[in-house]
């Protein structure tokens, strides 16, 4: 079992999920988040004074699977949130996790049975 963290820009959300669904990946957590890297940040304006805000407003998903859903989940992910044909700086990262148990609450199963 693996654990994959995807973060991706938030309008891209819904080309990602339909890219999860062709590959049959329907559970999913979805947090909003901010972060910088290479993408840097952004002037802004407040009250008439400029800044940089360089916190960029991304989405984290979170996504279990079984073994077998693995590299399938990397490719939706890939497909559905990058930019174009070759991507563009800020389309985001994945990190694929080990994970020791999960748990269904709601009837004690145990292992990749409870994904």
């Amino acid at each position: 079992m693996k654990l994959i963290i995807a973060i991706i820009q938030p309008h891209r959300l819904e080309s990602v999920k339909a890219a999860l669904s062709e590959v049959e990946v329907f559970r999913l957590t979805i947090m909003d988040c901010q972060g910088f890297g290479r993408q840097g940040g952004k002037a802004e304006l407040f009250k008439a004074d400029e800044f940089l805000a360089n916190l960029r407003r991304k989405v984290q998903l979170q996504i279990a699977v079984n073994e077998e859903f693995v590299e399938p989940t990397i490719a939706a992910i890939t497909k559905g949130g990058r930019s174009g044909e070759e991507g563009e700086i800020g389309d985001g990262k994945i990190f694929v996790l080990p994970l020791d148990e999960c748990i269904r609450i709601r009837t004690g199963e145990r292992g990749p049975e409870a994904i």
